[in-house]
């Protein structure tokens, strides 16, 4: 099937109260365009770079859409960010927030949504905050969510995880459990400035699991364009 088709596919199987951000990581400008086109409203990139040229080459198409920011997001590529992705989702400590909104502030941007990115399964290979380096962890989520407070320019707006990457989809089920419970952790603290409504989780080999364990988001990219390209993504 084409891009297109896959895309509305998908869109009839997942539930519509969740948000399908497409993973377009290696993907040219037509590819994307063809599925904004068959109505994806959330397009996901993990470099800075990529994105970047990507929005450009798709000139008022990109308009269309909400870009965000699912990859490692690197201090010295913030400012680059910002003038790309309307919400970043990994987010993985308060130096990282501190640094955003001091560049949301010089750019005059207002505020920008952030995503509290948990490495769940506490994988050295992974970005994220690692549960098991700040247990216990919920009590650690809730002092950096107050501390991320005190930062007028950005606005908490929910969490993202991946999970381990595993050939049994089945596998993941605990570690989306549990940040679900994290999640609705913070979301029950009702702290101002905080719109606790995203739980980003779940990829094309996992979003059914995680669908079923809470996310309200899932981020794919092989169900609708297929498998990646070889070729190197710029940063």
């Amino acid at each position: 099937m084409s891009i297109a088709e896959n895309y509305r596919t998908l869109r009839e199987e997942i539930p519509h109260d969740v948000t399908i951000v497409l993973a377009g990581k290696t993907k040219t400008a037509e590819e994307i365009a063809e599925a904004i086109n068959a109505g994806a409203t959330d397009i996901g990139q993990n470099y800075v770079q990529e994105g970047e040229a990507i929005s450009k080459a798709l000139g008022s198409t990109a308009k269309r859409v909400t870009w965000h920011m699912i990859g490692h997001l690197q201090t010295n590529k913030i400012n680059k960010a910002l003038r790309v992705f309307d919400v970043i989702q990994t987010v993985d400590s308060l130096e990282k927030a501190i640094a955003i909104n001091k560049r949301v502030e010089a750019a005059g941007k207002g505020v920008v949504p952030v995503y509290i990115e948990i490495n769940i399964g506490s994988e050295e290979s992974k970005a994220g905050i690692k549960p098991e380096e700040h247990e216990p962890f919920e009590d650690y989520m809730e002092r950096l969510v107050v501390d991320m407070l005190k930062l007028p320019h950005l606005r908490v707006a929910g969490l993202m995880t991946m999970g381990p990457r595993s050939g049994n989809p089945e596998n993941t089920r605990p570690y989306f459990a549990r940040t679900k419970k994290v999640f609705d952790t913070l979301q029950a603290l009702d702290l101002p400035n905080v719109d606790m409504q995203h739980l980003s989780m779940g990829m094309t080999n996992s979003y059914r699991i995680a669908i079923e364990e809470g996310a309200n988001m899932v981020r794919i990219g092989t169900a609708v364009f297929g498998q990646r390209a070889c070729r190197l993504a710029p940063r």
